[in-house]
């Protein structure tokens, strides 16, 4: 069966961040992500997770310093704040043993042309595979939907995500394949992903509509997960849902994975 991460930016939100961490080793993760760890110490995170024997396994590049920022990659006149973003995730990662950081692709900027946006993008994220890939940490893009959590969003389609890494062909940039967006935007989720396969590097999960635990929508997550385990990836898949009542409930599906 997949290995599964909890992402402690939606599950045990009943609890101070930092006690996210234990909670989420006495459920029986061996793995945990959160999206943003930049408002905590990094010396502190890493210790807590030492001690619960947690390996994280993906941190988020920052969003940006501004009101209402998704992220900086796609703005062609952020450039300089964009690789100062980078520089700050690298310290992060290194210091949590984070192997991937997802790019975060931000707001089309207003009055920007689709073509200029996609070249900075571009570029951006070569820059942020050649600067990752030095320390041996993947650069991940995700396509986010852009018809209910984030309207504007640049990157928005998962089979134009694969096509943008293939484009690069840099091994240190690879797909973060989230089936809640994935199951939004283009549906057909077991040949989407078997079609973007080769260029994936995590694998991210919750069900639609709700954005809630496996079992409560239309999602068929049995037959995913035996299609993840005979499909011969051996990633992670994080569990990046909000729990429909509380977290211990949410986790009750999980229980023959674990």
């Amino acid at each position: 069966m997949p290995k599964f991460a909890a992402n402690l930016g939606f599950l045990f939100t009943e609890l101070p961040f930092k006690d996210r961490i234990a909670a989420a080793a006495a459920a029986g993760f061996r793995g945990v992500e959160f999206p943003y760890p930049y408002a905590f110490d990094k010396a502190e995170l890493a210790d807590e997770l030492g001690a619960h024997r947690l390996e994280q396994v993906l941190i988020n590049s920052p969003r940006g310093n501004r009101e209402g920022d998704r992220g900086l990659a796609c703005d062609p006149e952020r450039r300089s704040e964009f690789e100062d973003s980078i520089g700050l995730a690298l310290e992060y990662a290194r210091a949590l043993g984070a192997p991937r950081v997802h790019v975060v692709a931000g707001l089309v900027p207003p009055g920007r042309d689709r073509d200029s946006v996609r070249e900075a993008y571009v570029e951006n994220i070569r820059h942020a595979g050649q600067v990752f890939g030095e320390h041996g940490i993947t650069a991940l893009i995700e396509a986010i939907n852009t018809k209910v959590d984030a309207p504007g969003y640049f990157l928005n389609r998962p089979s134009e995500a694969a096509r943008l890494v293939r484009e690069m062909a840099d091994t240190h940039v690879r797909l973060d394949f989230d089936f809640y967006h994935a199951q939004i935007m283009e549906g057909n989720l077991a040949a989407l992903f078997a079609e973007s396969l080769d260029v994936i590097g995590h694998v991210q999960i919750a069900d639609v509509p709700g954005r809630h635990e496996p079992g409560t929508g239309e999602i068929n997550y049995p037959f995913l997960f035996e299609m993840i385990e005979n499909s011969g990836y051996t990633g992670w898949v994080a569990c990046e849902y909000t729990p429909k009542t509380d977290t211990g409930e949410s986790l009750r599906w999980i229980a023959n994975y674990l």
